[in-house]
């Protein structure tokens, strides 16, 4: 009975109000959830303790607040060994602790992928590991991690501009969506990432609706938290996708108007974010015909992604010097090109 308590609820025998004997170390406490019975043992890993779950969250935890922060060459080889120490451990788990081990596992493959696609630009590789995160999200019955995880799978095909493909995985994620109960602001993430997948397929009025429709669900949300793992979506983010969204359309008075606002209102640790919103003022005013402006844009883009690296950033900046073409002979353009191609710039990009 004992065995079937720890089993069930996820805790060790003292929490649960048992007497232990003392001097009951965690081996002890580990042969007493032993899989009794279960079949075939399927991995070299000792029987787990019941704080294991809790003990492999607090990591992920801790890689999740590293990202922001951390280089991305350097964060992503502990996100992925710590996922596949997860791996091992959960067949060496039983019950609430599983459940637990195997969200956590989700989360950590899920960040895993997010390094290699916006990061590092490796979308192969991140579909390979986000469909471990979708496995491991499927061992824990969470349908919210799993809705989330397939978004992120739709924007491989999406920002190719394959859209069926990349709707065929919309479809799915909100199927989990609904399923997981989800509440006003992660329905409009899922609209933001819809929509940047019809902007990258040439479909921007289908974008500004969806974007329209994500604004009116954040404004109505049923006060329902959103999952604590999702700490890269707000209200200030989706600004950041609309703005986006404007600029493809060719709505540059307002494309600029609504990033200047994000700009304003990003916290002070999204400096990867920053640099995709300056990236996308200096496209807006080289569409504008001015180039001196756009140029001091991408500068200052470059000068972010010196300290804190993300791929997406510099694609971004790319776009503004490549739009810059017709003053490239003109002293600020070329400023810009010393900055672009510098030692530092070069190596990052082809390390990544």
């Amino acid at each position: 009975m004992r065995q079937a308590l720890v089993d069930v609820l996820g805790r060790p025998l003292d929490e649960l109000g048992f007497n232990v004997p003392p001097g009951t170390g965690p081996q002890a406490a580990a042969s007493l959830i032993a899989p009794a019975n279960r079949g075939p043992v399927r991995t070299t890993s000792a029987p787990q303790p019941a704080t294991a779950g809790t003990d492999f969250c607090a990591v992920t935890r801790a890689h999740r607040r590293l990202y922001s922060t951390v280089t991305p060459a350097i964060l992503h080889p502990a996100v992925a060994a710590h996922a596949t120490l997860g791996g091992q451990l959960l067949d060496a788990t039983t019950g609430r602790t599983r459940q637990t081990l195997a969200a956590a596992l989700a989360e950590s493959w899920m960040l895993a992928g997010r390094i290699e696609f916006f990061d590092l630009r490796e979308p192969d590789r991140a579909g390979d590991t986000w469909v471990r995160a979708l496995q491991a999200a499927g061992q824990a019955d969470d349908a919210l991690l799993g809705s989330a995880v397939l978004a992120h799978m739709a924007f491989i095909p999406g920002w190719t501009g394959q859209r069926p493909a990349a709707t065929e995985r919309m479809v799915a994620a909100r199927t989990y969506g609904r399923r997981g109960q989800a509440g006003g602001h992660f329905v409009a993430w899922l609209d933001a990432v819809e929509a940047e997948c019809a902007t990258r397929s040439g479909d921007t009025r289908a974008a500004l609706d969806l974007i329209a429709h994500a604004e009116s669900v954040v404004e109505e949300t049923d006060g329902r938290p959103m999952p604590e793992w999702m700490d890269w979506f707000s209200p200030i983010r989706l600004a950041a996708f609309k703005g986006n969204v404007q600029l493809t359309a060719g709505h540059l008075p307002q494309a600029r108007e609504t990033l200047l606002h994000v700009l304003d209102g990003l916290p002070h640790d999204a400096d990867k974010q920053r640099t995709v919103i300056l990236g996308d003022l200096g496209a807006v005013e080289a569409a504008a015909g001015r180039p001196q402006d756009a140029a001091q844009y991408a500068v200052r883009a470059l000068e972010l992604l010196e300290t804190h690296w993300y791929a997406t950033g510099l694609e971004r900046v790319r776009v503004v010097r490549r739009a810059l073409g017709p003053w490239e002979h003109e002293q600020y353009v070329r400023d810009l090109d010393d900055r672009l191609y510098g030692w530092g710039a070069v190596v990052s990009a082809l390390a990544c």
